[in-house]
C-alpha cells in the first residue's frame, strides 16, 4: 500500500482552481462549447496524474479485486424503479447546486430504491472527487456509475480502483474509434459502458462493446433541456442496448412517458440535489413513482 499512499500524497498537491461562473454567452449559445474547455482541462489533469501516479498503482486499492455489480441486470429486475440517482454538488451551468450535502447521507438513501447511483468525480466543474465514489462504494450495494469525462485508458484503471461498476463515454467528445477502443478496454476490466449521445449524428458511435446508451436531453451548447430529444432518438437505438434518459426529469409523469417509449433507465440528479435534503426528496419521488406506475 506504500505506493498508493505516496501517490495519494502527490495527488494532494494537485489543486484545481475554484469553479468560475460560466459566462452568459455560454448559456445563450454564443460563447462556444463549454465541453471543449472541460475536455482541454481534463487532458491536462489526466496528463498530470499519469506523471504522478503510475497506472498500476490503482491496483493497490481494495476495490480493484471486487466483483463488479451489473447496472444492466439491475435495470432489468422486476419492479425496478429504473432510477439512476446522482450525487452532484455543482455544474458549469448552475454553479453550486448543493454544497452542503454529505455523500454518505445521500447515497445511503438512494441505495434503498435506486437501480443505480451516479457519482460525479470531476472536481473543477462539478465539485466531485474520487473520494466521493470510494465513500459511496463502502455504503451501497447497487451499481455505481463513475460520471466523469473519460478520454484516456488510464481513467478506466482509476475507475476500477475506486470502485466503479460502470463508466461513462460521451460521444460528443470522442471519435467513433476512441469510443470503441475505450469500450473494449473497459470490458476487459469487467466494467460496463454507458455511451451518452445528444443527437442523431452520434448514433454512429454505438458499438458492440457498449452496454447502455444514454440520451442527454440537455444541449451542450445552450444548456437547454428538451425531453423530446429522448423520444426522438429512442427509435434508432438498437434493441439490445438498454436506453437511458438523462437530464430534465423532474416529475413521475415524464418517467411514465419515457417508459412507454422504451427507456429502461432514468438518470436524475439535480432534481434531488437541489433540495435541502436530497434523501427525502428521493424517497418522496420514488413513492410517487410507484403509485403512478400502479395506475398505468
Amino acid at each position: 500500500m506504500t505506493i498508493m499512499s505516496d501517490a495519494a500524497d502527490k495527488l494532494n498537491q494537485f489543486q484545481v482552481p475554484p469553479l468560475e461562473p460560466v459566462p452568459n454567452s455560454f448559456r445563450e449559445g454564443g460563447g462556444g462549447n463549454i465541453l471543449e474547455k472541460i475536455i482541454a482541462d481534463k487532458r491536462e489533469e489526466v496528463a498530470l496524474k499519469k506523471r504522478l501516479i503510475p497506472v498500476e498503482a490503482w491496483e493497490y486499492l481494495p476495490h480493484w479485486q471486487e466483483k463488479r455489480v451489473s447496472l444492466k441486470a439491475s435495470l432489468l429486475k422486476p419492479n425496478a424503479t429504473g432510477i439512476i440517482a446522482e450525487f452532484k454538488r455543482k455544474s458549469p451551468s448552475k454553479g453550486f447546486i448543493n454544497g452542503k450535502a454529505e455523500v454518505s447521507d445521500v447515497v445511503s438513501a438512494y441505495d434503498m430504491a435506486a437501480s443505480g447511483i451516479s457519482v460525479l468525480t470531476d472536481e473543477k466543474y462539478f465539485g466531485g472527487t474520487n473520494d466521493d465514489l470510494m465513500a459511496a462504494r463502502e455504503i451501497v450495494s447497487v451499481p455505481l456509475l463513475r460520471k466523469d469525462f473519460i478520454i484516456d485508458e488510464y481513467q478506466l484503471h482509476e475507475a476500477l480502483g475506486i470502485g466503479a461498476d460502470v463508466i461513462l463515454l460521451i460521444a460528443a467528445c470522442l471519435s467513433k474509434e476512441e469510443v470503441k477502443q475505450l469500450a473494449q478496454k473497459a470490458k476487459a476490466l469487467q466494467l460496463e459502458v454507458l455511451l451518452e449521445i445528444h443527437n442523431e449524428e452520434e448514433l454512429g458511435h454505438i458499438c458492440d462493446e457498449v452496454d447502455l446508451v444514454g440520451v442527454n436531453n440537455r444541449s451542450l451548447k445552450t444548456f437547454e433541456v428538451d425531453i423530446n430529444t429522448s423520444l426522438q432518438l429512442i427509435q434508432f437505438i438498437p434493441k439490445e442496448k438498454l436506453a437511458i434518459a438523462e437530464s430534465g426529469i423532474s416529475n413521475v409523469d415524464t418517467i411514465v412517458t419515457l417508459k412507454k417509449a422504451g427507456f429502461k433507465g432514468f438518470l436524475i440528479g439535480e432534481n434531488f440535489m437541489k433540495q435541502a435534503k436530497p434523501s427525502i426528496a428521493f424517497a418522496d419521488f420514488v413513492k410517487a413513482l410507484r403509485a403512478s406506475l400502479k395506475e398505468v
